[in-house]
């Protein structure tokens, strides 16, 4: 599953993004996951040779502004040779059954706006761009 991580940035990254920046701290809680640290909802696809074709990692939380029970998907990342096989879509539609099985009454996630595929992706599943967060270097 770490190894997946950088597909998290294969996408037009903008110019001032480093593009490791969009993953590590994923990769990191991941791991703390692996190591028991952490109390994260994962599910995992593997193909029939038991190869990792995607996971998504979520953790159950309060929604930010309604302080209602919530998931946040923090990452999905689906093997290259997975993609367009319905993968990400099942991983999605199994991460929402398990997180509403733990109470949490929405799923919220985060999306750089240059990632046109994610954004129709989630478009698609039912999703809609509630925030815009506006960023300006200063140095």
């Amino acid at each position: 599953m770490l190894a997946l991580m950088p597909r998290l940035a294969e996408f037009d990254v903008p110019d001032r993004r480093d593009p490791e920046h969009l993953w590590r701290d994923d990769a990191k809680l991941l791991q703390r996951w692996i190591d028991g640290e952490e109390d994260c909802l994962v599910q995992v696809a593997i193909s029939g040779e038991q190869k990792v074709l995607g996971f998504t990692l979520t953790r159950i939380r309060p929604e930010p502004l309604s302080r209602e029970p919530s998931a946040h998907l923090e990452a999905i990342a689906v093997d290259r040779s997975a993609e367009g096989r319905g993968v990400a879509k099942a991983l999605l539609n199994a991460t929402e059954t398990a997180a509403r099985q733990l109470g949490a009454e929405s799923m919220t996630l985060h999306v750089i706006s240059t990632n046109k595929r994610a954004r129709q992706f989630y478009e698609h599943s039912g999703y809609f761009g509630e925030l815009i967060r506006y960023i300006k270097d200063l140095k």
